[in-house]
């Protein structure tokens, strides 16, 4: 991975950190204001921290490719280390997909959200485990790509000692 691709994702990185703990921020401040001053409904608190534990979800992502980035650029991406962070990231996606489906079943008995946004949010809800299955996927690429990095070394070292 070249230098500057890897400044320009460490530039994203830091501007959806950055964004994210706006958008918290600006949440906590909309529902501290409340609505003159009326508890918020079941259905408020559930969205508002949907929203709050969806914006960690993507920034504990973003911590995690930050240190897999980094690992990159040492050149040790390829160990058993990388595993840590990359199941940090499906065990997060995963988790995310989950409350889309909670927060779906907790909007059905209402009347207040239209079934056209459950329907959104059970999608969502797969879409995310969609991703999540993707990553899985690369996880075990980079399980075959560590493999065959030791098997490399091993080989190397016996073809040191024949020399």
């Amino acid at each position: 991975m070249g230098n500057l691709t890897m400044l320009v994702l460490r530039v994203v990185l830091v501007m959806v950190l950055a964004g994210s703990l706006i958008v918290q921020a600006g949440t906590v401040l909309i529902v501290a204001a409340g609505s003159g001053g009326v508890d918020p409904a079941l259905l408020q608190v559930a969205f508002v921290a949907f929203l709050l534990l969806g914006i960690l979800a993507v920034q504990i992502c973003a911590v995690c490719v930050w240190k897999l980035l980094t690992m990159v650029r040492v050149g040790t991406v390829f160990t058993h280390a990388a595993f840590r962070y990359v199941d940090v990231i499906v065990g997060t996606i995963g988790a995310a997909s989950l409350m889309s489906f909670v927060m779906g079943v907790l909007a059905v008995p209402g009347e207040e959200v239209a079934p056209e946004v459950v329907s959104l949010l059970g999608g969502l809800g797969v879409l995310i485990a969609g991703i999540a299955l993707i990553v899985l996927v690369l996880r075990m690429l980079l399980a075959q790509a560590v493999e065959l990095d030791a098997e490399t070394h091993h080989l190397q070292a016996e073809l040191d000692g024949v020399i």
